[in-house]
């Protein structure tokens, strides 16, 4: 009987040490996901999801960074295609007058000595400065267009820049985010735009070089027909 009443206390015992130690694990195991869910709550996506305002914002925002990069993307192929017309047609300006030349000089080569009146030297001159003038206005047009493209590009992309940040602020910030402030584009310092004006005749001739080169071959290609013709 003693040896059996002794050996039923330890198995209490040791009973009551093992339902000690499974609660002591089960605490220490709901207790990181308690800080979790603590976390959880304090974190700013949660705390703009819980709020409407802030909620319709971000949805707000992130719909206009698809739609500004959308922009983008088809501002950016169209400068590519605007770029392949005009090598296109600097392409056909420097064709032309190679076929041009080509022409004169077999034409010259052909003439007789009575022919050599160079009377009418003027005709082939004249329809080499028409041609040169449409060809060299359609490269000015598409320039141009490139010009007006590329700014509407650099808006959108400082409009773009803006709207991120923006987008970012709120995500970091939640709910403490200020619902008035609205995506402004930086604007330049006034020492820069008044740089800007200053070079603008500069920068304005380095956007037209191409047309100020093909203005020149054709201003000396003009008195070829006469060189050519009654050498």
């Amino acid at each position: 009987m003693e040896e059996t009443h002794v050996i039923q206390i330890p198995s209490r015992m040791g009973t009551a040490a093992a339902s000690d130690s499974g609660d002591d694990r089960c605490h220490q195991h709901h207790q990181p996901q308690q800080t979790l869910f603590a976390a959880m709550q304090h974190h700013p996506l949660t705390e703009i999801s819980s709020s409407p305002g802030h909620l319709l914002l971000l949805k707000l925002w992130q719909r206009e960074e698809g739609v500004l990069a959308g922009r983008i993307g088809a501002k950016e192929t169209r400068l590519d295609a605007i770029k392949r017309e005009a090598f296109k047609l600097c392409s056909l300006f420097f064709f032309f007058y190679g076929l041009f030349l080509t022409i004169l000089f077999t034409s010259s080569l052909g003439q007789s000595e009575e022919r050599r009146a160079c009377r009418g030297w003027w005709v082939p001159a004249c329809l080499s400065l028409v041609t040169s003038v449409v060809l060299i206005s359609s490269v000015q047009l598409t320039i141009c267009t490139y010009w007006r493209v590329q700014g509407q590009l650099q808006r959108e992309r400082g409009e773009g820049r803006s709207l991120a940040r923006c987008v970012q602020e709120l995500r970091m910030k939640g709910a403490s985010f200020d619902l008035s402030k609205e995506p402004q584009i930086l604007r330049r310092m006034q020492s820069s735009s008044v740089v800007q004006a200053k070079w603008k005749p500069l920068r304005w001739f380095s956007k037209n070089a191409v047309v100020f080169i093909l203005l020149c071959f054709t201003g000396m290609m003009f008195p070829a027909s006469k060189l050519i013709l009654c050498g």
